[in-house]
């Protein structure tokens, strides 16, 4: 059998071994290591070393813990409560403000964690209450805090985007500057999509009482701001000096650890016990992405070295399809995968498989990621699996998955047209990275 079939075996291998449930980093260092053996024999050892040691020893993944750290801070720093409170109070005689006032929140502290489950989390403690006593809509009420909360996973600074950098091999900085108008444009079709669901049944989201509305104004405004200053400025700091070119991700994510650090202990916040949960789950988050990063380093230089990939890209290319056709069957490879897998074994071990096929049809990879990006977010709203509804049914008991999910559905199609606004204008992914970095 020539190396090219030891290859396709290897891969037939992975996918078995990932859907039976194994542990993916050691199926990748299994593999890597016996299939490597026969195709190089005991210079599989050195390369498993060069692979571990190039990864951990990338600076620019530095930047996953930290802002993996900078998110565990901020989240205890009670921000998002006050500013959440504070949009409810100002917009509360508008039917739907809540909706309105969730979006709004959950962009800005994606902005400020890039971490999906801490934001769905977050944003479910402090709207679901609310939307149940005020009379929202249980569906509609659960779609808008999952969708809001899976922004994380797109709007710098992204964690997902940190380690696309390296695997892509393109710029971090233009990653962040390229997701910055599809945040915003799903955060507004979020927006339109429920007012206008409460404008045709106003039942939806009905106003807040008096009562509840019965607030001195210096009061509102102050919560706003003391909410809204902090985080912005933190934002500014990090992701400002990456985007501007002043700092790099690690730099820029120092200085937002050093920022949340700060803000959280204004708000009288900061002891001795979250600093230590944080550090704990940063390094947990950490350890996992980087082995997996590593593994899947190791095992995708096994795997170019059979010379498997070069034959894959071959045999498609030679078909002479459509470059889109390639793009989107690539997508939606990773979508059905997105469901039993999190993001990082699909970015780390599935797509560097087809980046052959990527580059043979000269796929510009900042506006690729940024759609893969999309698409994963999508995962996280979209049944069978959808990790969103469970993060939210934990918090709130009382609501049936079923209506979670029900709910849910409308925001995976909203995620459908998104993608396909990107995939038509791809200007809005590409634009800004132009106009900072130039072409």
């Amino acid at each position: 059998m020539s190396l090219e079939m030891y290859g396709l075996v290897l891969l037939v291998g992975l996918f078995v071994f990932i859907c039976i449930g194994f542990p993916i980093s050691f199926t990748l260092i299994t593999l890597g290591v016996v299939f490597g053996y026969i195709g190089l024999g005991q210079k599989v050892f050195y390369l498993m070393t060069y692979s571990f040691f190039g990864t951990m020893v990338d600076t620019v993944l530095a930047a996953v813990a930290l802002f993996t750290f900078m998110g565990c801070v901020l989240e205890s720093a009670g921000l998002m409560e006050r500013l959440f409170h504070a949009v409810q109070l100002i917009s509360g005689r508008l039917r739907g403000s809540m909706y309105m006032a969730t979006i709004f929140t959950a962009t800005l502290f994606a902005a400020a964690t890039g971490i999906v489950g801490a934001s769905v989390t977050i944003i479910g403690l402090m709207a679901a209450p609310v939307m149940k006593k005020s009379g929202y809509d249980t569906g509609l009420s659960a779609g808008t805090i999952c969708a809001g909360g899976t922004l994380g996973i797109l709007i710098p600074p992204s964690v997902m985007l940190v380690v696309m950098g390296p695997v892509f091999q393109v710029s971090v900085a233009r990653l962040y500057a390229a997701a910055i108008l599809p945040g915003i444009l799903l955060a507004t079709i979020y927006v339109i999509y429920t007012m206008g669901r409460v404008m045709l049944n106003p039942a939806l989201g009905p106003p807040l009482s008096d009562e509840d509305l019965n607030v001195p104004k210096s009061y509102v405004w102050r919560e706003f701001f003391v909410g809204i200053i902090p985080v912005a400025t933190l934002i500014f700091l990090a992701l400002g000096s990456i985007i501007s070119g002043l700092a790099t991700p690690t730099e820029g994510a120092s200085l937002g650890c050093l920022g949340a650090v700060v803000v959280t202990a204004a708000n009288g916040r900061l002891t001795f016990k979250l600093v230590k949960e944080s550090a704990y789950r940063t390094a947990e988050t950490t350890s996992m992405v980087m082995i997996l990063l590593a593994a899947s380093t190791f095992m995708g230089a096994v795997f170019s070295s059979m010379g498997t990939p070069k034959l894959i890209a071959d045999t498609l290319l030679s078909m002479n399809l459509p470059p889109w056709i390639f793009v989107v069957g690539i997508l939606i490879v990773a979508f059905i995968l997105g469901w039993p897998l999190e993001w990082v074994p699909i970015v780390v071990v599935i797509i560097p498989i087809f980046l052959p096929i990527l580059n043979g049809i000269h796929t510009d990879m900042i506006w690729f990621g940024i759609i893969l990006a999309v698409t994963l977010q999508s995962c996280w709203i979209s049944p069978p699996v959808a990790l969103s509804a469970y993060y939210l049914k934990a918090i709130m008991p009382e609501w049936e998955l079923s209506e979670i999910y029900k709910g849910m559905m409308p925001f995976m199609a909203l995620q459908a047209v998104a993608v396909a606004l990107l995939f038509i204008f791809p200007k809005i992914v590409t634009w800004l990275p132009t106009v900072l970095f130039g072409g």
